[in-house]
């Protein structure tokens, strides 16, 4: 049974004359950006964003702020039921980063993770979420809720075609919860920033630690507020400056793209902070996203989900998902 499962990757280079492939979430941060009258247009001006944090948080030996250059490779990851079938499932797709020093040419690897997409997700929270809560007064989570999911992450992490591409644990950066309280810490880390502890782990923390991953929040020094690192191992010591920077900056910039009222305001984060989605006193980046579209496109990728990936091969996920638990 699990000889019977495989995982492949195909990269392709995220750039301003980039087109999402037909396998990729719409709904992904970058392959949003990718689309209407603007597409290049975003595209070019997220980059920019990313290039000008990424050097305002190099600052040694680079006195014009533009020595660096950050590029994005769009990994995805599909994943065959059976050995025999020529078929594969994009179960999973997240971004490598690599920096480029202009100065000498040097090509610095990054962080693999980053932004985390998952059809499998999007069925979970926008299809089983909903119909399990259906017509119930109280919210209430699913026995064996992401099980499935975080196996499939896992496995995908420990496999072979993983160490074949990628030589350090991914690291997945998202938005905070602005369901929890999140308290400043006396810790500083000096590229991270403050570090932040939150008052009880939200749904997301639950769901990726059945990935394997644990979370820190931290707040770099000129942002508005804490960014939520997820990661297996250690984040301060298994990673360089380089490495850590390189992922900050990406995922800042995308945060302030598609999350302004909380990574966009004009005030930064005290020593108690809530995110808020209806803040008013922040800026808006000029690169368009359209946050309503996104939300309803979940619920269609997580239905398609359910008809392509879950309901065809159930038997066989659930017995190989029982089987990685022993």
């Amino acid at each position: 049974m699990n000889n019977a499962f495989s995982f492949s990757i195909k990269s392709l280079r995220l750039d301003e004359h980039y087109n999402p492939s037909e396998s990729t979430r719409i709904t992904t941060n970058f392959a949003n950006l990718a689309r209407g009258e603007k597409r290049q247009q975003n595209l070019r001006n997220a980059l920019t964003m990313i290039n000008n944090r990424f050097n305002s948080l190099v600052t040694w030996d680079n006195p014009n702020s533009d020595r660096y250059a950050v590029e994005l490779e769009i990994v995805s990851v599909g994943m065959k039921i059976n050995a025999s079938s020529h078929d594969s499932f994009p179960v999973i797709e997240i971004l490598k980063t690599t920096v480029v020093d202009t100065e000498t040419g040097q090509r610095i690897e990054g962080i693999v993770g980053n932004n985390f997409s998952s059809y499998v997700r999007d069925y979970d929270f926008s299809v089983v979420l909903p119909e399990f809560n259906k017509d119930k007064a109280q919210f209430s989570i699913p026995d064996n809720y992401g099980v499935l999911h975080g196996n499939i992450f896992k496995a995908f992490v420990n496999s072979e075609t993983y160490s074949q591409h990628f030589s350090k644990q991914p690291v997945i950066c998202l938005s905070v919860s602005s369901k929890n309280i999140y308290q400043r810490t006396g810790n500083i880390h000096p590229v991270l920033g403050i570090e932040y502890q939150q008052d009880t782990p939200s749904l997301t923390d639950d769901y990726f630690g059945k990935m394997g991953l644990k979370v820190r929040y931290f707040m770099p020094a000129n942002s508005v507020a804490p960014l939520a690192f997820y990661f297996h191992g250690d984040l301060l010591s298994d990673y360089s400056n380089f490495e850590l920077i390189s992922t900050l900056s990406t995922m800042e910039t995308f945060q302030k793209i598609y999350r302004p009222e909380i990574y966009n305001a004009n005030s930064p984060a005290g020593l108690r902070f809530q995110p808020a989605l209806n803040h008013q006193d922040h800026s808006l980046t000029v690169i368009e996203y359209d946050r309503e579209e996104r939300a309803r496109l979940a619920t269609e990728q997580g239905k398609f989900t359910e008809e392509h990936f879950i309901k065809p091969n159930q038997a066989q996920l659930e017995q190989w998902s029982a089987q990685q638990a022993l």
